[in-house]
């Protein structure tokens, strides 16, 4: 067998555990489809529930005491290397792009012909990486909350990876965007298309008259009630994340609010669980290859580099997305 460059981890700690080592290349069955990754993306799982462990009821799933699986990463985007048996829709050397189960930092990933799209002509593997997991959420977000033409939306965390991609979609899709972000992000998120923005470090947003269509929160810091206050009589309220403590993370709020969604038969209330969906990366990928949609990407590494990184990305609150280059 044989073997290829990824980034390991034995334990969960900070940026420190992580190594640049060579491992065994993944076999594929007969619906699997080999990857030679080009690109990968950072997301907050990654660095926060697999890298460090927390929340700690986390581990229930990636390992009590230890990552069960040592290779980080999700997202990836590159070529065709090698197709299973019965794989008949993708060949070696197809550009595609997917969501896998981690062991996406590496140079080479295994994962089901069925979680791969096609990435088309004007879109590169740097731009497609940042798509499947921020993209793939922002897109589902707003359709749970039934965003369209003339909807007025508010972005809570504008300027994350999710958030830029919330942003730009909703212009898509015909709305009045409204983007909640710090000082230093707010000439970003009015450059990729927000008609409002405001800061939080000076204005609080659930203080403000105006009323939204859609809210989603992709960073908690207001009580939900308060930012529920803010819906139109027939408005939705659209919970991606939030903050949390070490121990259950964002998981007492979103089952709070998933608990009580039922009971507002207006102003509803609902929890973005997003779903992998080969049907939505394609739609996204050719939204950038047609300009309709420009990934923000604040800066790129070398894969060898993947710890600083992530130090950089805890340090900074990156604006958009990092992106691993492989």
């Amino acid at each position: 067998m044989t073997e290829m460059k990824a980034i390991v981890y034995n334990e969960y700690g900070c940026s420190d555990v992580l190594r640049y080592a060579d491992v065994d290349t993944p076999s594929i069955g007969p619906d699997g489809v080999l990857v030679r990754v080009r690109a990968s993306s950072i997301n907050f799982a990654d660095h926060i529930v697999m890298l460090h462990g927390f929340p700690k009821v986390a581990r229930l799933a990636t390992g009590i005491r230890r990552p069960r699986v040592n290779i980080l990463g999700r997202d990836i985007a590159g070529t065709v290397a090698a197709v299973g048996a019965r794989v008949t829709g993708l060949a070696v050397g197809d550009r595609v792009l997917g969501e896998v189960n981690q062991r996406g930092f590496a140079e080479y990933a295994a994962t089901r012909a069925t979680h791969l799209g096609r990435i088309p002509d004007g879109t590169t593997f740097e731009q497609a990486a940042t798509l499947p997991i921020a993209g793939t959420t922002a897109l589902q977000a707003l359709r749970l909350g039934g965003t369209g033409p003339d909807s007025t939306v508010l972005v809570n965390g504008a300027s994350g990876g999710v958030g830029t991609f919330t942003v730009q979609l909703a212009k898509a899709l015909g709305a009045h965007v409204t983007g909640v972000c710090s000082t230093r992000n707010a000439d970003l998120i009015r450059s990729i298309g927000a008609d409002e923005v405001v800061d939080y470090t000076r204005d609080d947003v659930t203080k403000r008259a105006a009323r939204f269509d859609v809210i989603v929160d992709l960073a908690g810091g207001y009580p939900v009630g308060a930012l529920r206050r803010l819906l139109t009589p027939d408005g939705v309220f659209v919970a991606s994340s939030g903050t949390g403590g070490r121990v259950l993370g964002s998981l007492p709020r979103l089952a709070a609010i998933a608990a009580t969604a039922p009971f507002y038969r207006r102003r509803k209330v609902r929890v973005a669980v997003t779903k992998r969906s080969v049907a939505d990366l394609e739609r996204l990928a050719g939204m950038v290859a047609d300009g309709t949609l420009t990934p923000v990407i604040e800066r790129t590494y070398p894969l060898s580099e993947t710890a600083d990184a992530i130090r950089h990305l805890e340090a900074n609150h990156a604006q958009g997305k990092i992106v691993l280059m492989i």
